[in-house]
């Protein structure tokens, strides 16, 4: 009898069929969804309208993954939302199966190999790069040891013109108080490995734009962490004169999408000279700032283009008067829901809201442009779905963001295992070699061709 440990339990999946192997389950329970490639078996799995990640993985990693990704979302990191492990399962005949660790899918996202199916720019490479270093950090952060960072690893979800990246596996993760210089460098190093190797696999399969050399993506990576590093906790010093500074410190960071709970300021015994240094630095400024005004979730970029749009919304209207909150209230239903409201039902699939909006506000503008008049959001919003969301590919679970068969031209081995690569397809007729089958005919239980014995007596009988 297997046993379900959730802290939020769907009765749901009790029905589900654990005596089988995860690898033998029947199609009809799965979804065919991008993936990265996993040393473990992997499926996506339906259970009625909501989606699961599941990872066939030995029972320790298992427990462990699951309580390391609660504790993550407990600080507020970016990854997967774990459900369950099951546990206890064994086959009809008794034989005992590793456990399940089940995750929530997380909607709109994509792994890395679906970005670079089609070829990719090297501005879009450089914003991957730049998202995988910041969810570096920020679990840096929170005194998380990775220990296996790679962009297998990762979904990445679009955050206005960025992207968000998100942990999917932290079985070999593990969680400090805080981190030394020496673990950092340690998963830098192992960044360093893992994304070279990813690096020169896409090249080879002809993925990587020929102008990017795979060993100076590994080394911007590096200078980036550390750049970006250096900003969240590095100590800076300057004359007594220059208190703005302090302020120009937090603004730096809130503009990189990190509040600071907690500022070291010491001044010298004459008070000629001042050092700061964050303390506590916690992600997701803007993403805090729009759920708390509108109850909307989004990613840090998104959050931050639609505070700019409600900023602006405030001026034009002249509600400098008015309450903040208010005005964010107003905003939402007078600006922002009628623009989600203009996606078609059979769209919505194409992009999330918030997403979509910052793409909409990006089209106003470029329209604005050409009839050089101010175009109004709702009539943005309109044209934006009628020239180009209607061609753009899902990325929510549907049967066109099924395996990339239709873009690559391939067709996989198993549409459900990613790992299995693609079937062949060729014309050519198999080599017919008569010498095979001639000793394909062979009987070999009575050739005695394996019978050292006879073999040495007829050695003999011939040395004679």
């Amino acid at each position: 009898m297997p046993r379900f440990l959730s802290a939020q339990p769907d009765s749901r999946l009790i029905a589900l069929p654990w005596a089988t192997p995860l690898e033998a389950w029947p199609t009809g329970l799965l979804v065919a969804l991008p993936r990265g490639i996993s040393r473990h078996v992997v499926r996506f799995i339906r259970v009625g309208d909501d989606v699961y990640a599941a990872k066939e993985v030995i029972e320790h990693l298992a427990l462990h993954e699951y309580r390391l990704l609660h504790d993550l979302r407990r600080l507020g990191a970016h990854g997967v939302e774990p459900l369950a492990v099951v546990s206890g399962r064994t086959t009809a005949t008794g034989e005992a199966l590793d456990p399940i660790l089940i995750t929530k899918h997380l909607s709109f996202s994509l792994p890395y190999r679906s970005l670079f199916h089609s070829g990719v720019r090297q501005e879009t490479v450089l914003r991957l790069i730049d998202a995988l270093v910041v969810l570096l950090a920020q679990l840096h952060l929170f005194g998380f040891l990775w220990g296996d960072v790679s962009l297998s690893n990762v979904l990445f979800r679009r955050d206005a013109e960025s992207f968000a990246a998100h942990l999917v596996d932290a079985e070999t993760g593990e969680l400090h108080d805080v981190l030394t210089k020496g673990q950092r460098m340690h998963d830098l190093t192992i960044a360093r490995t893992n994304l070279f190797g990813e690096f020169l696999d896409l090249e080879a399969g002809g993925l990587l734009d020929s102008s990017l050399d795979p060993l100076a993506l590994v080394d911007t990576i590096e200078k980036r962490y550390e750049e970006l590093w250096r900003e969240l906790t590095g100590a800076e010093s300057f004359h007594g004169s220059e208190v703005g500074r302090i302020e120009g410190r937090v603004r730096r960071l809130n503009a990189l999408g990190f509040d600071v709970a907690e500022l070291d300021i010491r001044t010298s015994p004459t008070g000629d000279q001042i050092r700061i240094q964050p303390k506590v630095v916690d992600p997701g400024h803007h993403s805090r700032r729009l759920l708390r005004l509108t109850g909307l979730d989004a990613e840090e970029n998104q959050a931050r283009r639609m505070l700019n749009d409600l900023d602006t919304f405030r001026a034009a209207r002249n509600l400098g008067h008015m309450d903040e909150a208010v005005v964010a209230h107003k905003w939402l239903t007078e600006v922002y829901e009628p623009v989600v409201a203009a996606i078609p039902p059979e769209l919505r699939g194409k992009r999330d809201n918030a997403q979509f909006f910052h793409e909409v506000l990006d089209h106003r503008w470029y329209q604005s442009q050409e009839f050089h008049r101010e175009v109004s959001t709702h009539e943005a919003a309109h044209s934006y779905v009628d020239q180009y969301l209607r061609a753009l590919p899902d990325e929510a679970v549907s049967q066109e963001s099924m395996v990339q068969v239709t873009q690559t031209g391939m067709t996989p081995v198993n549409p459900y295992d990613p790992s299995k690569g693609f079937a062949e397809d060729t014309d050519e007729m198999p080599i017919f070699d008569p010498w095979e089958e001639s000793a394909e005919e062979v009987d070999l239980a009575s050739a005695n061709t394996f019978d050292i014995a006879a073999l040495r007596a007829k050695a003999k009988g011939n040395q004679q």
